[in-house]
């Protein structure tokens, strides 16, 4: 699998990179977009693609996002060894929930890879920024739902796709670059598969826990320096997948997220659902808006100054 330097890369880009690093050692996964496979970044390079004279590995399955998803689970029905994948916006997975549900239903070895993960996306306005689809997609029983915080986890959540998981997984990825992360030298991106885990510790104290998803992370981060200065400690958590934190054992589970500590979420997503884990939350309860993704998440309270100031407040 790649590794990558400290530059800012999109987890989609991440995610294309990875996919052609495994491609010669998963021959049998094929699969593709509903039309924008230039921008969720899943063709096999210097494949062919599947057409009715020859077969290959890239399929072209057309705008029609459910039809994608019927046919990605009638490939990993048909008996054989296929490790069939589809992709699209994140936005998008409305069109094919009934499909993403039957993979679930049946526990099929399925890969589904959703791109441009939240309103940072930016220009394309509230139609194509998803808000409510994490919460959405996490509702659904048997279905793993990965949102890497960066391209190292983005490697990961694609080796525990092909290698650990029992059903079908959905990846959540960015079109926005984000930073590397800098992690506490006992922590490693390897823990994405427990779920959650302590990226970056306020050492023996503890004042309060910041939970953070996806690209939100790095906001997280910038926040537990700004704490510090003010003499709070705070610890970040990495959440890629509550589905995983939820299959870990108790002890586990509450070495992370210390009993009594408060614990504020960040997420640019709404705020349903993270009542189980979190005091108070920085989310986007409302749909989104067409600007620059920066200026999108600034004005719609994603920011360092939100979460500072919700730890300041449970604090």
């Amino acid at each position: 699998m790649p590794s990558f330097d400290a530059d800012a890369l999109a987890t989609r880009a991440a995610g294309g990179e990875a996919m052609q690093a495994f491609a010669p050692f998963v021959p049998t996964m094929l699969g593709g977009s509903a039309d924008l496979a230039e921008s969720t970044k899943t063709v096999f390079k210097a494949e062919p693609s599947f057409n009715r004279e020859r077969a290959g590995r890239n399929v072209h399955f057309g705008v029609r996002e459910h039809a994608m998803g019927a046919i990605v689970n009638g490939m990993a029905l048909h008996g054989g060894i296929v490790r069939p994948y589809g992709s699209t916006f994140l936005v998008f997975a409305d069109y094919m929930r009934p499909a993403i549900r039957l993979s679930a239903l049946m526990r099929l070895p399925v890969v589904w890879v959703f791109t441009h993960d939240s309103i940072g996306l930016g220009e394309d306005g509230p139609t194509h920024q998803p808000v409510e689809h994490y919460a959405a997609l996490r509702t659904i029983p048997g279905l793993t739902v990965v949102r890497p915080a960066d391209a190292a986890e983005t490697v990961e959540a694609w080796r525990f796709a092909l290698e650990d998981a029992d059903g079908p997984v959905c990846l959540l990825l960015t079109r926005q670059g984000v930073p590397a992360l800098e992690r506490d030298g006992s922590a490693s991106p390897s823990g994405l598969v427990r779920g959650a885990y302590v990226i970056s510790d306020a050492g023996a104290r503890c004042d309060a826990v910041l939970a953070a998803t996806g690209s939100e992370v790095a906001l997280a981060l910038e926040a537990q320096a700004e704490l510090a200065a003010d003499g709070i400690a705070a610890r970040v958590v990495s959440m890629p997948s509550w589905e995983l934190f939820e299959r870990q054992p108790e002890d586990y589970r509450t070495s992370v997220f210390p009993p009594g500590v408060p614990v504020v979420a960040v997420e640019a997503g709404v705020s349903f659902g993270w009542e189980r884990y979190a005091d108070r939350t920085v989310s986007v309860d409302r749909f989104g808006a067409s600007a620059p993704g920066s200026e999108v998440l600034r004005r719609l309270g994603v920011t360092c100054e939100a979460v500072t100031a919700a730890v300041r407040a449970i604090v």
